[in-house]
């Protein structure tokens, strides 16, 4: 087979053809345009592949195109985007949780985001239904094609792998929603009206089977060839097809909690299972964690033949601009780092989600107030050292003062000042102040970052999937100091849409619901063995959850939360356990009422409905004696010369004027014990001391404040869990029911009568 090619045009006929591969930038050797062709295509392999190439490049997610706004074509992938930024893990009271926002679906102010039509200007890059329109043409074309049963097989599994992924994104966010299997001319009188959800989600079901048995020669009796790397298997679309019916089984769909559904996402997922398992998936690094999560962090870097890469999206080192038809590069480890790296400044995390990650014995710490049926730590939490004590994985997905984050390359130019290469770099980002009014001032940040950060600093960072030179001695980036791609922008780290660790947290889910706790126990412990847990604690798990349904499935979503952190799986949870307010509120919008888990969520998970709180964020500045305190702001860092100690006689930072670097950097931790050669927990009490004698801990403003300056709420409205029908949709197609609580533009009703979940 050939390689792995991406390749289509938009419908005003530009071509945009890419080659993708987390191995080589040599993926894609002749571009061809397969859109608006003749069907004679289909009987050649070749063609019939570039259409199916196609498919890949305008379905995959694509973390490009998820740094923010609305996300027409692509799932949540971590960014600061409206679901992610919906949920703990970053503040910001954007569309959906904003309490002085009403969100409507009529054209104008305060509009629903619309993931069920999208743009009409370039419908592919835009629209679902265009993506939809473009499978159903490829499938047709195939199967009338004269191509052998065994090529068309091969084919169709990816076709219609790719048929159910677009209804996925649909049915997740809509419920019931029109069901096309062919291609429609686009006629006044070729409109579809809303099927069932329980038709939609047997459409979705038959076509991934159908998917994983014509693809079982291929991916479960053989592999695909190497080259080939990247495709979907019968694994994907059975993990696929776990996940939807999960999806199905849970509250936002299964209010009267239906032991039906539950048996049946649970018998699927352990059939399913085996042959996920015979495709060569599994958790990786199983039976070797690695020093404090050093092998969790690497699972995210590998690429070919990752065992936890059940679907994914590949990437290309390609510089930008050069090469426009092949480069796709993946951008979050740019948008992770530091300015001082020439990175693009970095990502905050809220303290809250910093505050709830688990105490090193797995427990939750005693001060998160969710999940209360499951047991708290014995370990206190100390909050002015958050770093202390902690789940391995704290040390993989956050950065803080004093950490070592390595990296290959070196961010010193001519105009710079930043004061590492990147194989010794430390993230030193605590804050000073010149304005003692502001020192305890939660709404100020106008502070001055150590290490040439300066105005450029965040007091916590994102580190999840990062490219450490501590886990990963080949970065999959290419580091640049100048030209189109500075700092990590041409990096090909792949990214995991479906890894094997959900595949099992979805049977354990699954498992549970369905009254078999002690299955989905064994599996909580498998994951968590794999960062380093043990039989010893029970591998930091409640004691209660093989008798408690209810605590069982708290810690399955707890763990859920920590272990998928940044990928941009948090909000659909929220959404399908109902968590923002337990689902109390669907009588008030003439909605299918929840009447199982005593109609409250919430109360029966014991978790702290996230309505109502307010997510922050937090920094370490310099305690009150060494900040500056006679208008000196330290702004700027002059370059003097290229001796570090000559070129800190210029450094603004009271610290460095107290101290030689090294003196301070000897306080730095390094979870991998690679470059400070102790046991990381000697090495934490050390920066522990740092901390005590220059820093504090600061709260700074996360959520919003009115215009009375007063402090806003969360505030997740009951009929946000199933998104209405915009009005330029109900245009399209008149034949469109509204649903239920949403403005009915056909009808004028301020209510429509479709009920999405049936």
């Amino acid at each position: 087979m050939k390689k792995l090619k991406y390749s289509s045009v938009f419908l005003s006929g530009a071509l945009v053809s890419m080659a993708l591969t987390s191995c080589s930038d040599d993926f894609l050797k002749e571009k061809r345009n397969y859109d608006n062709v003749s069907t004679e295509i289909y009987n050649y392999y070749e063609g019939a592949d570039g259409r199916i190439n196609d498919l890949y490049y305008w379905c995959n997610p694509n973390i490009q195109g998820a740094t923010g706004g609305r996300l027409w074509q692509f799932v949540s992938m971590g960014m600061v985007e409206e679901q992610t930024q919906s949920t703990e893990e970053y503040a910001g009271l954007n569309v959906f949780v904003d309490p002085q926002t009403d969100l409507n679906t009529v054209s104008g102010t305060n509009q629903s985001p619309d993931y069920f039509q999208g743009g009409n200007a370039y419908v592919m890059s835009n629209s679902t239904w265009g993506r939809i329109r473009s499978v159903n043409e490829t499938i047709a074309g195939i199967e009338a094609g004269t191509l052998s049963e065994g090529e068309k097989s091969e084919l169709l599994g990816q076709a219609y792998f790719f048929r159910a992924w677009c209804y996925y994104q649909l049915f997740r966010f809509y419920g019931g929603v029109p069901i096309i299997r062919t291609v429609m001319d686009p006629t006044e009188g070729s409109v579809v009206p809303r099927s069932s959800a329980s038709d939609v989600v047997a459409f979705m079901v038959a076509d991934l089977n159908k998917s994983a048995e014509m693809l079982r020669a291929r991916t479960v009796e053989s592999r695909w060839e190497s080259a080939d790397y990247g495709r979907v298997t019968s694994g994907a679309a059975l993990a696929l097809k776990d996940r939807i019916l999960l999806l199905w089984a849970s509250p936002l769909f299964n209010r009267s909690n239906d032991k039906a559904r539950w048996d049946s996402a649970y018998a699927t997922a352990k059939a399913d299972l085996n042959v996920i398992n015979q495709c060569g998936f599994g958790l990786a690094y199983e039976g070797n964690p690695g020093k404090n999560g050093s092998n969790w962090a690497k699972l995210f870097l590998d690429g070919a033949n990752n065992p936890e890469a059940v679907y994914v999206s590949l990437y290309n080192t390609t510089v930008p601009d050069l090469t426009p038809d092949y480069q796709r590069n993946n951008t979050w480890e740019q948008q992770i780092r530091p300015a001082n790296t020439l990175g693009n400044n970095g990502k905050t995390p809220s303290a809250m989600i910093v505050d709830l990650f688990p105490m090193r014995d797995g427990k939750r710490p005693a001060s998160y107030t969710s999940y209360t049926k499951t047991e708290p730590s014995a370990i206190p939490y100390d909050s002015d050292h958050p770093y202390l004590n902690r789940d391995p994985r704290f040390y993989r997905t956050f950065a803080f003062p004093g950490a070592y984050w390595r990296f290959n390359g070196d961010p010193n130019t001519s105009t710079s000042c930043n004061p590492y290469t990147g194989d010794k770099y430390i993230l030193w980002n605590y804050v000073w102040y010149n304005d003692p009014a502001k020192y305890n001032d939660p709404k100020s940040s106008d502070s001055y970052g150590a290490d040439n950060l300066l105005g450029s600093v965040h007091g916590m960072y994102v580190r999840k999937f990062s490219d450490d030179l501590d886990v990963n001695a080949s970065p999959n980036y290419v580091f640049q100091t100048e030209g189109k791609a500075v700092g990590f922008r041409r990096c090909n780290t792949p990214t995991m849409e479906i890894r094997y660790t959900e595949v099992l947290l979805n049977l354990a889910e699954a498992a549970c619901g369905a009254g078999h706790p002690d299955e989905a126990v064994q599996i909580l412990q498998r994951i968590r063995a794999r960062v380093g847990y043990t039989a010893d604690n029970n591998y930091g798990l409640s004691a209660n959850l093989s008798g408690d349904q209810a605590a069982c499935m708290a810690a399955i979503l707890y763990e859920r939360q920590i272990e998928f952190a940044y990928e941009g799986k948090r909000f659909q949870d929220l959404r399908r356990w109902l968590l923002f307010d337990g689902g109390t509120g669907f009588a008030g919008i003439g909605a299918t009422p929840l009447t199982g888990w005593g109609g409250n969520t919430c109360t029966w998970l014991g978790f702290k409905p996230l309505n109502g709180q307010r997510r922050e964020n937090m920094e370490f500045r310099l305690q009150d004696a060494y900040n500056y305190t006679d208008g000196t702001s330290g702004r700027t860092w002059t370059v003097t010369s290229a001796n570090p100690e000559e070129r800190d006689a210029s450094n603004p930072d009271p610290i460095i004027k107290l101290m030689k670097r090294a003196e301070r950097d000897a306080y730095a931790v390094d979870p991998s014990e690679s470059i400070v050669k102790k046991p990381f927990a000697e090495q934490l009490d050390n920066l522990t001391a740092f901390y005590n004698k220059y820093l504090v801990r600061k709260n700074l403003k996360g959520d919003g404040y009115d215009s009375n300056n007063l402090p806003q709420y969360i505030n997740f409205k009951p009929r946000y869990y199933i998104l209405g029908l915009t009005q330029s949709a109900q245009i399209n197609n008149p034949k469109l029911e509204q649903t239920v609580g949403w403005e009915d533009y056909q009808t004028g009703s301020p209510s429509g009568t479709f009920d999405p979940i049936k």
